[in-house]
């Protein structure tokens, strides 16, 4: 029974996410090997496995549960709403924002976890009113949902994070049929609440920024980050430096090479072809899954894989922007690659839902 079930998994969802988190490995292996401490690396590693154990026990749990058990999502709402809450209660300040619960050696982002709760949340609501999209009022309160977690992570201080949930909101709402005059609407209010945020909600830093990557003015400065990646890009060439002998990696020019700047280092390190094979495992994922939400036969398999693609389309194009210089550095890892047990695990929790989708 268990190995009929393995054999029927959809191993082209499987194979590119585990491939693209052992590249991830090699350059979190580089950046440790330049600063001679491999705990980040072994954590890694366990995270990983942990994850991968995840996907295949929620591809035997079926996922109708989700769609049919409201109080089930409501709690996992609230539950991430209290563990944001709490976060800008008793969590430990971490380069300038308190991000993350602290265990030990071990660390809990709960804002990863969220993006796959309110993923699921939003097919459940969606699922439920496609047929009356047109009603304004479907579209205010499924904002309120996104906007009070999102507001919450915007405290913290985390741009990043609050756009990708905002985006997966937008982008569910465009796949679900919004009306293009409720759009506009939504645009303009958007646009209104940006300027808002800019001079009252944005700190300093945040505004410095975004300033600094508009007129590049002080390369020593705030730019530091981005100038060091694109070197770390055009160094690599073709066939990029070889593992571990990336010299911006391996001598600390570049900030945080495991995470916000890991593009930078595959990049250096691989060049152009191992860019290449990178984006070609993201396509395939990609692909995979959009097959999955077009060949389901109801709204919520639809709309949760959507919503998961969106998610890892924003991201991706996100930290490659910044790791470019060609968008402000605003805090986005990328998916199944960088470091980070939270996002590791929250991404593979979501390929388990959709391997039980794909299996059912």
């Amino acid at each position: 029974m268990i190995l009929e079930h393995i054999k029927k998994l959809d191993y082209w969802i499987i194979i590119p996410a585990v491939v693209l988190s052992i590249i991830g490995l090699f350059s979190i292996y580089s950046y440790c090997q330049g600063r001679e401490d491999f705990l980040n690396f072994k954590k890694q590693i366990l995270f990983l496995v942990l994850g991968i154990i995840i996907m295949l026990l929620l591809s035997f749990f079926d996922w109708r549960e989700f769609r049919e058990n409201s109080y089930l999502i409501m709690a996992l709402y609230f539950f991430s709403l209290i563990s944001l809450l709490g976060l800008l209660l008793f969590a430990p300040v971490t380069r300038g924002i308190k991000g993350w619960y602290k265990f030990g050696e071990f660390s809990f982002d709960p804002v990863e976890f969220t993006k796959v709760i309110l993923i699921i949340l939003l097919a459940k609501y969606f699922s439920m009113r496609h047929v009356e999209m047109y009603r304004l009022t479907h579209i205010i309160l499924s904002g309120f949902y996104v906007m009070l977690p999102a507001i919450l992570v915007f405290l913290r201080p985390d741009l990043g994070s609050a756009i990708i949930l905002i985006l997966l909101w937008i982008g569910i709402l465009i796949v679900s049929g919004i009306k293009i005059r409720h759009f506009i609407i939504l645009s303009l209010c958007g646009l209104m609440i940006m300027a808002a945020g800019w001079m009252f909600l944005l700190k300093d830093y945040q505004k410095e920024r975004v300033i600094t990557f508009i007129s590049p003015a002080d390369p020593q400065g705030m730019n530091w980050s981005q100038n060091q990646s694109k070197i770390a890009i055009g160094s690599g060439r073709l066939f990029g430096q070889g593992f571990a002998k990336g010299s911006q990696t391996k001598y600390g020019f570049l900030s945080e090479p495991h995470t916000d700047f890991i593009f930078s280092v595959i990049a250096e390190e691989f060049g152009l072809l191992g860019v290449g094979f990178v984006f070609l495992m993201f396509g395939v994922l990609i692909y995979r899954i959009m097959k999955i939400a077009i060949s389901a036969y109801s709204n919520f398999p639809r709309l949760f894989a959507t919503g998961f693609i969106i998610v890892l389309i924003s991201q991706i194009f996100i930290h490659t922007g910044m790791n470019l210089g060609i968008l402000p550095v605003i805090g986005i890892s990328l998916p199944f690659v960088s470091y980070g047990g939270s996002g590791l695990i929250a991404s593979y929790f979501s390929l388990g839902i959709l391997l039980s989708i794909k299996r059912r």
